[in-house]
């Protein structure tokens, strides 16, 4: 192989079907698709897959069917294609690796996320361990996920931190009436004071759509937003009880998503229901929404809030949706923990706080939503994920591993 070009065999287990891409897809979902887009596009990398797309309804039989599938389908596809490197897409298609140890002299490297490694079954962290043994490389979406890979039993030598990247035509489409790249990238480059005037009516005119369509007036107070799976790590029933309830700063908190968590939330509002109104604080659980108004409601937000608390056997790998935030001039407010702690940059594209400490939340909360430099920081955290977490940076580094990977 020449420095100059590298055949990649990437598998994945869990794209969405093409007819409803959108009812079935997640955070990792979406990161899995924009790398293969990436790696696609660059000109020193060939690439071929095997991918299973599927609805998020069944996906457990279907892919218990789908790893049984590739015994047969990547002995021939490694005969015809004859990569370079087999990358499995998470923890799951890589439990490939033990089977395929010694049947492929070809090198292993797994992606994981945080949750395909520290799922709390006897069972699976066995499995975990052996897989990671018989893997020739890791890449880790954060700090903290490679530290729990080491955790169980990897070399630490084998295993590398990288990040998950965005893909900006996906989060601010091309042909949105604002906020489309083009427009955002105009920004970047303008005088800041000008652009922060700019950005000031970008999001009241998003305030105004967004508070329009769910019929609520947006634009009397700040206007806080967790857009995510609501799962009891997301930490959002701890924030309403904990942090909104001390808060003395009027604002809305808008909760964009749905899942398990949900009645948690709805009985944590409603048991709080008076001292939030006394506080002037409004909760609106708007559950699921389509992409096109998620891109107003990110617009539409003061703060980002990533409120996430510790929980056993289950870790944030990344957390894409502070960066998916940034790039529509919002800053982001979350927890210093797990893979968070990678992607915000303290006081440059928000602030980061010790998981379950209500009273730092409530100060810090409170300074920020006073201060003059919410707008300024607007700016700032954008430019920072523009320069910084595109997928074509992104994959270069990726691309840059396997090739060390190859040659050892």
């Amino acid at each position: 192989m020449s420095q100059s070009s590298l055949k990649v065999l990437y598998i994945s287990h869990s794209h969405p079907p093409d007819e409803a891409p959108l009812e079935n897809m997640g955070g990792m979902q979406r990161v899995s698709m924009q790398l293969v887009q990436a790696i696609e596009d660059n000109p020193t990398v060939e690439i071929q897959t095997i991918i299973q797309k599927v609805p998020w309804k069944g996906i457990e039989w279907r892919t218990i069917l789908f790893l049984l599938k590739l015994r047969r389908q990547i002995p021939q596809v490694v005969g015809s294609f004859k990569p370079d490197v087999i990358l499995f897409s998470s923890m799951v298609t890589a439990s490939m690796a033990r089977w395929l140890k010694g049947k492929v002299s070809i090198p292993m490297v797994t992606i994981n996320h945080g949750q395909d490694v520290t799922m709390p079954y006897g069972w699976y962290q066995k499995h975990v361990t052996k897989v990671l043994n018989a893997l020739d490389g890791v890449i880790s979406v954060s700090q903290a996920t490679r530290q729990a890979c080491i955790d169980r039993g990897m070399d630490p030598g084998k295993g590398v931190a990288l990040p998950n990247g965005i893909q900006i035509q996906d989060l601010l489409p091309m042909d949105a009436d604002y906020m489309n790249p083009a427009h955002v990238e105009q920004l970047l480059v303008m005088e800041p004071t000008e652009a922060v005037e700019e950005i000031k009516v970008l999001k009241r005119t998003a305030k105004k759509e967004l508070g329009e369509h769910v019929n609520i007036n947006l634009l009397d107070k700040p206007v806080l937003l967790s857009v995510g799976r609501q799962v009891p790590r997301k930490g959002h029933a701890w924030f309403i009880e904990k942090v909104l309830t001390q808060l003395n700063h009027p604002c809305h908190y808008l909760l964009i998503g749905d899942g398990p968590e949900r009645e948690t939330i709805l009985n944590a509002v409603h048991r709080n229901a008076k001292t939030l109104a006394e506080r002037n604080i409004q909760v609106h659980i708007l559950g699921r929404k389509s992409d096109y108004w998620v891109h107003k409601a990110y617009t539409a937000a003061d703060v980002f809030m990533m409120p996430n608390v510790k929980v056993d056997g289950d870790m944030e790998g990344f957390g894409i949706v502070l960066l998916e935030a940034n790039l529509h001039f919002t800053p982001v407010f979350c927890s210093d923990l797990e893979g968070m702690k990678d992607v915000v940059e303290q006081g440059v594209n928000g602030f980061k706080v010790k998981s379950g400490r209500p009273k730092e939340y409530v100060f810090e909360l409170e300074q920020l939503l006073s201060s003059d430099s919410l707008f300024p920081m607007s700016l700032m955290g954008c430019r920072y994920v523009w320069e910084n977490f595109q997928w074509d940076k992104v994959a270069e580094q990726y691309i840059q591993y396997l090739i060390q990977v190859n040659a050892v």
